[in-house]
């Protein structure tokens, strides 16, 4: 008498003994029931992140094109005088792979005035126009509104724990300054994008496309390479004061927002994701917007800028997570960029057709201390 069981085994065997003889016998059964056909077509099911469409035609041309269209935008670096090197470095990147073709403008920021040697050693690396700035003080150096005690011994405590810049003033200045300043600069009031360049930093691959006629066209507000995870003892109160703001600001959160991005718990925390902010690509007006001006006074006003270590990069990310729409931030995935230790290195037919010289095999994008994975769950 056969058992349930061996019935079961049986039936199993008659099924995949017809699979093999059919998989030997007709080629089109073999391909259609392979493991990558059916990876490729539960695959083709599946939601696509906006990154995951190509750069339409009318992006891709070249500056040679007699109608070539150019967004209202300009390349934005914030230097001193003695990173003359390393701007001179990532500037030349910039040319060689994207702008010798667009010829998009240069903006140059500083506290104090540019070297005649910084303004030509620059000028000479472009056709484009460069334009050099200098920083108002107030925009700047540690408000007086600031307990030079407290904020002291915030800083001695994280030397104590070897916090990165944690003794640093100037860098908490330039975190202010780039949270809540650089757009309101003289020299950028008659742009609409920019693209942020360090001192420093690698550009892996040739851009024959304008990413900011993607960001004009498509409605993008920001563009991004990189994502990772913030160290939690720099910002100890950032989140707690956002959620004081969203609580005495209803209705400034956009309808689909980004939120997913920045907490696991529907924002009762921060994960600590945020967009490195080092290399962005974004939209000037939204940082003049309404919803981000009270953001950025409203943290401001708390001082956690310099009695914390709060960074431009998770204040910038929080801020466009949540007053624009989830897609109308970008990953531009076919931008090969480092900033050490991290690195964006295209994959596929990207790697190929910028003709990237970084190593595939060398990329952050799902890293475990990358935050990519949570952008693609917004999708």
């Amino acid at each position: 008498m056969m058992t349930p069981w061996r019935f079961v085994f049986l039936v199993l065997g008659i099924i995949i003994s017809l699979h093999y003889i059919l998989s030997v016998s007709h080629q089109g059964y073999r391909k259609t029931t392979s493991l990558r056909s059916i990876a490729e077509k539960i695959g083709s099911n599946l939601p696509k992140t906006p990154y995951d469409q190509s750069i339409s035609d009318e992006c891709i041309q070249h500056a040679t094109s007699d109608n070539k269209r150019k967004a209202n935008a300009t390349f934005v670096v914030l230097a001193r005088n003695g990173d003359l090197t390393g701007v001179i470095s990532s500037m030349k990147q910039m040319e060689d792979r994207f702008n010798k073709e667009f010829n998009y403008p240069w903006v140059f920021l500083n506290e104090v005035p540019f070297s005649e040697e910084f303004k030509r050693r620059t000028t000479e690396l472009t056709d484009s126009p460069t334009s050099y700035g200098l920083i108002p003080e107030q925009h700047w150096y540690q408000p007086d509104s600031i307990d030079e005690e407290r904020a002291k011994a915030g800083r001695d405590n994280m030397v104590k724990h070897n916090i990165i810049y944690g003794g640093s003033v100037p860098y908490r200045n330039m975190c202010r300054f780039n949270s809540g300043f650089f757009f309101r600069h003289e020299l950028l009031q008659n742009y609409k994008y920019y693209w942020r360049v360090e001192p420093h930093v690698t550009f892996f691959c040739d851009i024959h496309y304008d990413p900011f006629l993607v960001m004009q066209d498509e409605g993008k507000i920001y563009g991004f390479t990189i994502s990772l995870f913030e160290f939690i003892e720099t910002i100890p109160t950032l989140w707690n004061t956002v959620k004081e703001f969203l609580y005495a600001n209803p209705g400034l959160v956009s309808a689909d927002n980004a939120m997913q991005f920045l907490s696991d718990d529907g924002g009762w925390t921060y994960n600590r994701c945020h967009f490195w902010s080092n290399f962005e690509i974004g939209d000037l007006d939204f940082w003049r917007s309404e919803p981000y001006s009270k953001f950025f006074d409203f943290l401001d006003e708390k001082g956690g800028f310099y009695y914390e270590r709060w960074g431009d990069a998770p204040v910038h990310s929080i801020g466009v997570a949540l007053f624009a729409w989830k897609d109308q931030i970008h990953f531009f995935e076919d931008i090969g960029y480092r900033h050490g230790p991290y690195q964006h290195c295209p994959q596929g037919d990207s790697h190929k057709r910028g003709k990237c010289w970084c190593s595939p095999s060398e990329n952050f994008d799902y890293d475990g201390y990358s935050c990519l994975k949570k952008y693609d769950e917004l999708f």
